[in-house]
Formats: C-alpha cells, sequence, structure tokens
C-alpha cells in the first residue's frame, strides 16, 4: 500500500512451547498489488517505489539471549520465491511472494517456553516508500524444510 510516511516498522512477538530443535523464521513479502482482471489475479507494479533505494533490516531475539539480523534491498533476488507464488508483470524482481530469511535459533531440552522477537524495519524519511504486502512471519523446524527443499528438487 501507499503511505505518506516515510518508514515502516513491523514488530511482533510469540511465545510457544517449541520441541528441541533448530528454527528458521523468515518473512514472506510481495512487492505490488493484487487485483482481478477477467477472472484473473492481476499483479500492478504503479505504486511500487522506494524499496530499492536503502535495505529493509530484519532481527530476530529469543528469550534466552539469541539474536539474528540481516539487510535486504527490495525487491532482492536472495528472496527464497515460495511454492503457491503468483506471477505478475513489470520488471525488478516483484510480482513473486518471496521468503526473506532472518535467522536461525536453537531451542533446548530444557526450556519450558520459547520467546521469540522479530522486527523489520526501514525507518528513513529521505524517500517515499509503497506497494508492499506482508502476508506472513515462519517459524520452521530446520529438518521440515530441508525436506520441503529435497521433494521439489525430485519432482
Amino acid at each position: 500500500t501507499y503511505s505518506r510516511f516515510g518508514g515502516l516498522k513491523l514488530d511482533g512477538m510469540v511465545r510457544f512451547n517449541l520441541p528441541p530443535g533448530i528454527y528458521c523464521l523468515s518473512f514472506r513479502i510481495h512487492l505490488g498489488r493484487f487485483s482481478k482482471r477477467l477472472g484473473r489475479r492481476v499483479c500492478h507494479f504503479e505504486h511500487t517505489h522506494g524499496w530499492e533505494l536503502k535495505p529493509v533490516r530484519f532481527s530476530l531475539s529469543t528469550s534466552d539471549g539469541q539474536e539474528a539480523s540481516c539487510e535486504y534491498y527490495l525487491p532482492d533476488k536472495q528472496g527464497e520465491i515460495t511454492g503457491g507464488e503468483h506471477k505478475g508483470g513489470g520488471g525488478g524482481g516483484g510480482g513473486f511472494w518471496r521468503d526473506y530469511k532472518v535467522g536461525e535459533f536453537v531451542v533446548g531440552c530444557s526450556e519450558p517456553s520459547t520467546q521469540v522477537r522479530w522486527s523489520m524495519k526501514q525507518i528513513d524519511c529521505t524517500h517515499s516508500k509503497g506497494g508492499i504486502c506482508v502476508d506472513s512471519v515462519f517459524i520452521i523446524p530446520i529438518d521440515v524444510k530441508q525436506r520441503k527443499k529435497r521433494k521439489a528438487s525430485v519432482k
């Protein structure tokens, strides 16, 4: 969506009883706006701008002190195109839902519950931005993510 504000900040927190293991946190993001035309879903990019000028900073932290952060320019080809993507026209790598990996964290056997905080920020008032859609934040066990990749490569 288009905003007259120059910055974007999304924060979230969740507390889970996660089984021991290694987990990956990622954001699913799409640039462009969907609409229906002749019964088909079409992606429009006329209001998508500003995301390629400065990086967006992603971060995560856990209740036991683990932290991870990274930066991506949007659209950035480093984002993993996810299954069920909606292709669209236009250039610049938009038109797809992309998963942007923030980092990994470990849950040990002795932890009754784990609190995970995440954020996505681009605080820069020197230019306007528009045309972004954040679908969700995923917390996925690493072994499940690797199994999905193996299945996809077999097809």
